[in-house]
């Protein structure tokens, strides 16, 4: 199975993600690592990325998660992947019981207080605008309030499907 937690930044994708990964001894994989330096510096000076700029980040996501499943590995991907068109690119395709998706649903508040006290991050309270434009809520996920600890939402996750 490979879960893949998505959010706007500052919603604990990776904090959460971590800690499910740790606990299920499985691979993570912290989306924000697969950027381009090009990418990093673009969203450190504030800019939203374009599609365009997303592209080869996203087909780098849609290899690993292919290469874990062919090869039947247990994996957590922390990423935004805010529009459905990125969440179709990166997990279309997969079966249910292959690839699941948690939506770490937060309000703009929440996400302007963690972005505003984060240090050492690219994406920071700048891109919280365009973060939330981009943003269309999946359909298909388990909808997980982003607001609880990073320990309640990994216990909500694995009692989800009793991992």
């Amino acid at each position: 199975m490979i879960i893949v937690i998505m959010g706007a930044a500052g919603s604990g994708k990776s904090t959460v993600g971590r800690r499910l990964s740790e606990q299920l001894r499985w691979v993570f994989l912290d989306g924000d690592a697969v950027h381009s330096p090009e990418n990093i510096a673009k969203m450190a000076r504030g800019m939203p990325l374009t599609d365009e700029d997303r592209r080869p980040w996203l087909h780098a996501l849609r290899t690993s998660i292919a290469e874990w499943a062919a090869h039947h590995i247990g994996a957590v991907l922390a990423a935004s992947l805010l529009k459905q068109t990125y969440r179709d690119t990166v997990v279309g395709g997969y079966e249910e019981t292959e690839v699941k998706l948690v939506y770490l649903q937060a309000s703009r508040a929440l996400l302007q207080t963690r972005l505003t006290t984060r240090t050492g991050h690219f994406a920071g309270i700048a891109l919280l605008d365009s973060q939330l434009a981009l943003l269309d809520e999946p359909a298909d996920a388990l909808v997980a309030d982003a607001s609880q600890s990073p320990d309640h939402l990994v216990q909500t996750i694995r009692s989800t499907w009793h991992l």
